[in-house]
């Protein structure tokens, strides 16, 4: 199982992609330190379109970024013709 250090983008790593619509999804982790209650969320930062459409962004648990990660896994298949 990798560490936590071995799964953390490398500085120069792109944490991007471009959709074929043209849309940048950007993910990242945001981490807001309170002195009583730290609060980490992963986000996505759903870029405008070609046709500069506003985007959108999300900030979600790790628990929902599983699931989020898990349902994005199960449609790619599904859409692959793979159950």
């Amino acid at each position: 199982m990798a560490t936590p250090e071995r799964i953390r983008p490398a500085a120069a790593e792109d944490t991007s992609l471009v959709t074929g619509c043209g849309r940048r999804i950007a993910v990242r982790c945001l981490r807001l330190a309170p002195a009583d209650r730290p609060i980490s969320r992963v986000t996505l930062d759903v870029g405008p379109d070609q046709g500069d459409e506003h985007g959108t962004w999300a900030a979600l648990t790790a628990d929902e970024a599983r699931d989020l990660a898990r349902l994005l896994l199960l449609h790619a298949g599904l859409a692959e013709g793979r159950s």
